[in-house]
């Protein structure tokens, strides 16, 4: 696989507690309070942010017009999550480039390595439309990552409803570091054609994980290994967002799809987890 290497692809950084908390807090608003230090396994992406808005810079600065960038999809595997205090290495390559009706699709791999490295404690793969984008060549592969774990049998599904509120979504926007305008003011918004503002994708993903992880991990976040999804809509303000939780029989992989009363926001959703660890004492089955 062809794979695209940027100039200054890497960036170096230290992720405190506060940073942790303030992310999965806002991630959380309206449920109980997460374990102490904790990081969301979607703290990665949060991690991954800045150098992909930098990646996408680079690559459409040669546009004649402007480009706006629509996430289609996410995936990522984690070994762990970051930890208050680490120093991480987020490390970014371009997999591939397809051509399409509105502008150009693209795959980011992305790479972070915390303080145990040489190898990574997450992967992340991101799929976007650069929309307006002309003059990208195709090249390499856009897949969206290995494939979801198949499920084992079928356990007990749930349902969690909640309203996103435009101070949930403005609390999300300070935590995460994403300040798009069409998060936080609504004549930005409706300029790119919504009629209000909307939540972040991931941060509606990170409720999800959220929901998942209390209901089927303890509110272990460690347990997370994977996770992956596509997004079809936006989710505004004020209305009812439906997160529907199916388990397989033994909780380790949770499918789940968001939606709203317009139809699926996130769709093809799935966490998988890992066994919990044993209590002292207690050995492994």
């Amino acid at each position: 696989m062809t794979l695209l290497t940027l100039p200054s692809p890497v960036r170096t950084l230290t992720v405190t507690e506060p940073e942790i908390t303030d992310y999965r807090g806002a991630a959380r608003r309206g449920l109980p309070a997460a374990r102490p230090g904790q990081a969301s396994p979607v703290h990665t992406f949060v991690l991954a942010h800045t150098v992909a808005e930098q990646t996408v810079a680079a690559l459409t600065a040669a546009e004649p017009g402007p480009v706006s960038v629509v996430h289609l999809g996410q995936d990522i595997r984690t070994v762990r999550p970051v930890r208050p205090g680490e120093t991480v290495s987020v490390a970014l390559q371009v997999a591939g480039v397809r051509k399409e009706p509105r502008g150009a699709r693209i795959a980011l791999r992305v790479h972070l390595v915390g303080e145990d490295g040489p190898e990574p404690f997450a992967e992340l793969t991101i799929s976007a439309l650069l929309v307006g984008a002309t003059r990208l060549e195709p090249f390499g592969d856009i897949g969206v990552g290995p494939a979801a774990p198949a499920p084992a049998g079928a356990g007990e599904p749930q349902t969690a409803v909640h309203a996103l509120t435009t101070d949930w979504i403005t609390a999300y926007a300070h935590a995460s570091g994403d300040l798009n305008p069409i998060h936080l003011d609504a004549d930005a918004a409706r300029g790119a054609g919504f009629d209000t503002v909307i939540a972040h994708g991931m941060s509606v993903v990170a409720l999800a994980v959220e929901e998942a992880v209390d209901r089927f991990a303890a509110g272990d976040c460690a347990r997370v290994r994977g996770l992956g999804c596509r997004f079809s809509a936006p989710v505004p303000p004020g209305i009812p967002l439906e997160i529907l939780l199916q388990p397989d029989a033994e909780a380790r992989l949770v499918r789940f799809t968001c939606k709203t009363p317009k139809g699926a926001a996130v769709k093809s959703g799935w966490i998988e987890l890992a066994q919990p660890a044993p209590q002292e004492g207690e050995d492994r089955p």
